[in-house]
């Protein structure tokens, strides 16, 4: 029977995750498998990656075959180096107390190096929040000018608006008293004949 390490789909549609799992090549994807030996999240920065590496280490030397993208979980979980050196031991070429220095090596510059990424993402995460803010405000600053300046026309249109009334009003009013002054200019000019003629009448 031909073994393979290989991912077992899993989560909901475009939010997927996936178990590392051996299982029989002859096998649907997601079907029966032997035993699950981890998981691998590819949707969180970084990806989260659980393995077993002692069942991983221990299927590759019972001869079980990874798939393209384990094998490239297993390279990044040390697995593969771990089998390397192991061989290395078993053929006498160095000890094991060389492996183990080597592997100890490996495994605190693997921890660095997710230590510097961890700390480039939080720290990018910091800038782009930081820069979603001032262009926050920004907007802000804008729009409190644009209601500022708006406000400043309404009251400058109300303003005016009320000048041309004051100015509406006092022209009719001027035109009232000039119509005013009009009438009682035509009947002081009505009564004066007639008291020119009652004077003459008493004349004679």
């Amino acid at each position: 029977m031909a073994v393979k390490i290989r991912l077992s789909r899993q989560g909901k549609k475009n939010y997927a995750f996936y178990h590392i799992v051996i299982a029989d090549s002859r096998a649907p994807r997601d079907g029966r498998l032997i035993e699950r030996i981890g998981v691998y999240n590819p949707n969180i920065n970084p990806a989260v990656i659980e393995l077993d590496n002692d069942k991983a280490l221990d299927w590759l030397y019972k001869g079980a075959q990874p798939t393209e993208t384990c094998r490239r979980i297993l390279s990044f979980k040390g697995v593969l180096l771990r089998k390397h050196l192991q061989e290395g031991v078993k053929k006498g070429a160095i000890t094991q107390e060389v492996a183990d220095q080597k592997w100890n090596a490996w495994v605190e510059e693997k921890e660095l190096k997710l230590s510097s990424k961890k700390s480039e993402l939080e720290q990018s995460k910091r800038e782009a929040k930081k820069s979603a803010l001032e262009e926050e405000a920004k907007v802000n600053q804008a729009r409190q000018e644009e209601i500022a300046k708006n406000k400043r026309e309404e009251e400058e249109a109300i303003a005016k608006a009320a000048a041309a009334k004051a100015a509406e009003e006092e022209a009719a009013a001027a035109e009232i008293a000039a119509t005013k002054e009009a009438i009682l200019a035509e009947k002081a000019e009505g009564e004066a004949p007639a008291t020119e003629s009652a004077e003459t009448k008493d004349k004679e």
